[in-house]
């Protein structure tokens, strides 16, 4: 009877355990053989609390389903949010109870949301020798676990592609409020067998189970009918072929050919690399001239823009990182071809209220736009960029302060560069200026809106949103609006924006000038006439 009685209590207590012991006690623990694993974890402010509690279960519970040791699975574990936090690398443990001792120190970052800065410090970093992943020739799968909840801040596509080229296998998970779009950016082919989204944190263990389920596999490539050209390596996806050095992988995923030398080496080439034999050349844009380095090109030569920018002048940007601010706006102006014919410039600063520095028609080159620039002070006051972005709309691009006419169709380009949440409303004057069909950047920095600068910012808020972390670092955004600001044509579709010195111009004006003078010509003949009836009247009079 006493067994009897027994029963059910300790069924109860199965139930009543933690999740990650229900994870852990599934089953056996899987022999998966050698395994480098990076689990990279958003720690952002968007995580609450007992969210991020949860996630320190998860990862815990997680650990306890793998075979962990130096010649099996080697873990790491970074955090991330507007930074990157190394929480242990793959070297640091052999054994478990020290990975979950450092996992429940673990104290969130608490501020943005930087996943591409992630991933590009789980390639460079955490997937290093020196960190402890296994030199490529010994082909241990490499394998790095993405847990976010939220919208990245920055751009992942790219890098996520260049991790996955290096034979970093990515999982993405995305949690509650996460862009299944950016998941799907960020992870290893097929989808379906990479993605995960739950609705919860309190779900995410579905995801562990599921996991663990992948990591227990068997060797697809000892059967010898991969069909691999070169070589096979057995992933957690299954078999995928890797071809020798010097080789590239083609589409049919199992043939490979000899590398195109621009894609085997690091060219550097600012726009265009062109193979030819044994070595190569850059190219740049029609319109843009090559470099004395042979490898960059000039800036937007051909392009026509009138540019404002808005430059948050409020007292939380503080003098120092208003000196930054200024540096950086010279940097854009020094990838532009500033010119009246050519790029206009304008910059707006704003607080409590708006004051225009300079207006698009006052300056004709760089070095006199970048002086002025120089030179502006700092108000140091509140942060009105609703009122700002009505300045801009009704004032900044007017005729009266340098804009050219709209027949012109030179593009219009407005670039908003604030550090917090506006204090009044942007939604009505960020959407007219769109209307008015001004091109429109935002660029934030520290504890900007992501919510407002998507708001500010033109469709797609992927080209037209830049952000930083903080002041010192936001050189780093550059290339992003170089690439974006800069017109692929001088001007778009409509009435050409011609040089009076060109030849066509030139023909015009003497056309209209030879019709003036044979009208003036047939006039004074009139008029000659007239005078000498008048004389001949006046002769017959006497």
């Amino acid at each position: 009877m006493t067994g009897f009685l027994c029963w059910p209590l300790a069924l109860l207590l199965f139930f009543l355990q933690p999740w990650e012991t229900q994870l852990q006690s599934t089953g056996p623990r899987c022999h998966t053989g050698p395994l480098d694993l990076v689990f990279v974890i958003d720690s952002s402010r968007s995580v609450r609390p007992f969210e991020f509690e949860t996630m320190r279960q998860f990862l815990v519970g997680l650990l306890r389903s793998l075979d962990v040791g130096r010649n099996a699975t080697r873990v790491g574990v970074i955090q991330y949010s507007s930074q990157v936090q190394s929480v242990f690398p793959l070297r640091a443990f052999a054994r478990r109870e020290d990975m979950e001792r450092a996992i429940r120190d673990l104290v969130p970052l608490a501020q943005g949301t930087m996943t591409g800065l992630a991933i590009q410090y789980a390639m460079n970093v955490a997937f290093s020798e020196a960190e402890g992943a296994r030199p490529p020739e010994e082909r241990v799968p490499r394998v790095a676990v993405i847990v976010t909840d939220g919208r990245p801040q920055d751009r992942v596509a790219e890098v996520a592609a260049q991790a996955r080229a290096r034979g970093i296998e990515i999982y993405a998970v995305g949690v509650q409020r996460a862009d299944v779009g950016s998941l799907r950016a960020m992870a290893s082919p097929p989808l379906d067998e990479h993605v995960f989204l739950v609705e919860s944190f309190d779900r995410i263990q579905d995801f562990g189970l599921q996991f663990q389920g992948r990591l227990c596999v068997f060797d697809h490539c000892s059967f010898g009918n991969h069909s691999c050209q070169h070589e096979c390596v057995s992933t957690l996806a299954g078999p995928q072929c890797h071809c020798l050095a010097g080789y590239d992988l083609l589409q049919d995923g199992k043939s490979c050919q000899v590398r195109d030398l621009c894609n085997g080496v690091d060219h550097g080439c600012e726009f265009q690399c062109v193979s030819e034999g044994l070595s190569y050349r850059c190219l740049c844009p029609e319109g843009q001239q090559l470099q004395a380095d042979g490898k960059t090109c000039n800036g937007c030569r051909e392009g026509h823009v009138d540019l404002v920018l808005l430059v948050d002048g409020s007292k939380s940007v503080r003098p120092q990182n208003f000196e930054l601010v200024k540096r950086f706006v010279n940097q854009i102006v020094d990838f532009l071809d500033v010119s009246p014919e050519g790029t206009r410039i304008g910059l707006v600063q704003f607080s409590s209220r708006v004051r225009t520095e300079f207006p698009l028609g006052r300056y004709g080159t760089a070095a006199e736009v970048k002086q002025a620039v120089l030179a502006v002070e700092y108000m140091e006051r509140g942060t009105m960029t609703g009122l700002a972005l009505r300045h801009m709309v009704e004032h900044s691009f007017s005729e009266a302060q340098g804009a050219r006419p709209r027949v012109l169709n030179v593009p219009r380009v407005g670039l908003v560069f604030t550090d917090g949440r506006s204090q009044d409303d942007i939604s009505v004057w960020a959407a007219r200026a769109k209307e008015e069909g001004i091109v429109m950047f935002a660029v934030g920095v520290g504890k900007a809106v992501e919510e407002e600068l998507r708001e500010i910012a033109s469709e797609p808020a992927e080209l037209h949103v830049s952000y930083s972390p903080d002041f010192s670092t936001m050189t780093h955004l550059l290339e992003n609006l170089k690439g974006s600001i800069c017109p692929e044509e001088g001007i778009g579709a409509g009435t050409e924006l011609r040089s009076p010195c060109e030849c066509e111009s030139l023909v015009e004006f003497q056309d209209r000038t030879l019709e003036a003078l044979e009208s003036l010509t047939q006039n004074l003949a009139q008029v000659t006439a007239r005078l000498e009836n008048l004389e001949h009247q006046l002769a017959n009079q006497k």
